[in-house]
């Protein structure tokens, strides 16, 4: 049988599959004696990946099937810092699964040229997860929170911009419409703290934020970057949800 390497986000781990994707997410997702239901986010890796930092040959060597013929499902190869270690380039589709275990693929896309909005709004996925928001466009952020130079950073970081609505040109009078965020009052408050300052380009709305991703407030996609360089994973429109990816939208709508 074929092994697959793939890196989850939630948590974070390197891991080795004789299950393809779409069934490795709903594994992943709908739980095991050893692990809840939940929400699943993972990169899918060459099947030829090796790096030193890893010792994915021995682990290959290991994921065989059971005595009774089933597929292993997972062989842990790492869980810690694994994100870092791991070339943005060798980054292949995204998997978005539902608590249920409904899977959507995002596949890798070119970066726009600009991001609108005065301000964004971001929800770190890995290796923290706050929520924050910032007057910098994904390219600056990225750089911004895996600079070496400051005393708080990140080797490299994954993160989703998530929608604003009116607020992200106007934190005092937008309208919130159908934005489901918890204590709006307070996420006007980080905007306004924001506008006009020159010292701050970021402000935390939440420092621990649960790892139960609004797949529903996704604004542009996703995003695996660090100090030289920055991957987009687009995501689908309202549209292609209403027609192409409508169980999975609803799911994810739950």
């Amino acid at each position: 049988m074929t092994t697959h390497l793939y890196l989850s986000m939630i948590p974070e781990a390197l891991v080795v599959s004789m299950l393809p994707p779409d069934q490795f997410s709903t594994y992943l997702a709908t739980g095991t004696q050893k692990r809840s239901r939940g929400q699943a986010m993972f990169f899918e890796l060459p099947s030829d990946f090796s790096s030193e930092a890893f010792d994915v040959s021995a682990a290959r060597a290991k994921c065989v099937p059971h005595s009774d013929g089933t597929p292993k499902r997972s062989l842990y190869v790492s869980v810690y810092r694994v994100l870092e270690q791991v070339p943005t380039e060798a980054l292949g589709s995204l998997w978005l699964v539902t608590q249920d275990g409904r899977p959507l693929e995002l596949t890798r896309g070119e970066l726009p040229e600009s991001f609108g909005g005065t301000f964004h709004l971001y929800q770190e996925v890995c290796p923290v997860h706050p929520r924050v928001v910032s007057t910098m466009d994904p390219r600056e952020f990225a750089r911004f929170i895996t600079a070496p130079r400051r005393a708080v950073s990140v080797p490299r970081i994954c993160f989703g911009e998530l929608a604003l609505g009116e607020l992200a040109e106007d934190p005092d009078g937008g309208e919130v419409h159908n934005l489901p965020y918890d204590n709006v009052a307070h996420l006007r408050d980080c905007l306004r703290q924001l506008r006009g300052s020159e010292q701050k380009a970021t402000k935390t709305v939440n420092r621990i934020q649960p790892q139960q991703f609004p797949y529903r407030c996704v604004c542009n996609g996703f995003f695996v970057g660090d100090a030289e360089s920055l991957a987009y994973w687009p995501f689908p429109t309202r549209d292609q949800f209403e027609t192409t990816y409508h169980d999975w939208w609803r799911s994810a709508n739950v």
